[in-house]
């Protein structure tokens, strides 16, 4: 993981908020690994928080985390492998709100 730990910690680091972690990429890492079907899905940078990156599981479960870039993003998917996306091109899959939808009437 050294080449990407370069790659985020380069020009790609947001100025905003808490950088990405090596954290975020073993929890990354661990939800892509241990969870099926598993997607990549690019959210852009806002003024809040840096480019992020939520992968959704077959099921709808899902996890987001700060991952540097769009480039970094990209580079981290191929390197798993697991597909990857844009979500301002694809949006968000039907199955993240449905497993939303199950979760809020759980509670």
């Amino acid at each position: 993981m050294g080449w990407l730990r370069r790659l985020l910690d380069g020009d790609a680091q947001p100025s905003l908020g808490r950088g990405v972690q090596s954290t975020d990429l073993a929890h990354l890492e661990w939800f892509a690994r241990n969870k099926h079907g598993v997607e990549a899905f690019i959210e852009p940078q806002t003024m809040v928080t840096g480019t992020t990156v939520i992968l959704i599981a077959h099921d709808g479960e899902w996890t987001r985390r700060r991952i540097g870039s769009p480039q970094a993003a990209w580079a981290w998917g191929r390197s798993i492998p697991i597909p990857v996306y844009d979500v301002h091109l694809t949006g968000y899959p039907q199955r993240m709100r449905d497993y939303n939808a199950r979760q809020k009437s759980a509670r």
